[in-house]
């Protein structure tokens, strides 16, 4: 089956593995990190925008915060996952959605998820 969006950008997943044990104060260790990457994906950006009307709007501009991806069918992700996307590490935000059946084809819908830089 081709990619749904052949024009689409290569997102790469970046999982930890489960812990290999313990330090020796009790901590459990990071386990591996294992990066795959997702072709086939519509990023767009997200945007924060002030209330319409009001002081709170006049002589301000649009923020970009994060990215609103749509991976395709079937793809998995987690709240825990970060993604490199467009050279930045970003962290999943809220729960990634399956859109179940496109509405614009009946084929197998996105799974769309958003993503913040990580800060700090």
């Amino acid at each position: 089956m081709p990619a749904p969006y052949p024009y689409g950008e290569t997102v790469v997943r970046r999982r930890r593995g489960p812990s290999p044990g313990r330090d020796p104060r009790g901590q459990p260790i990071p386990g591996p990190i294992t990066d795959a990457p997702i072709p086939g994906c519509v990023v767009a950006p997200r945007a924060e925008t002030p209330q319409v009307g009001g002081a709170e709007q006049q002589a301000r501009d649009t923020v970009i915060v994060g990215y609103t991806v749509y991976a395709p069918a079937g793809s998995d992700v987690l709240t825990t996952d970060q993604f490199i996307i467009r050279g930045e590490v970003c962290e999943v935000t809220g729960w990634p959605g399956d859109w179940g059946r496109s509405p614009f084809s009946g084929l197998p819908g996105p799974v769309q998820f958003a993503a913040d830089r990580v800060t700090g």
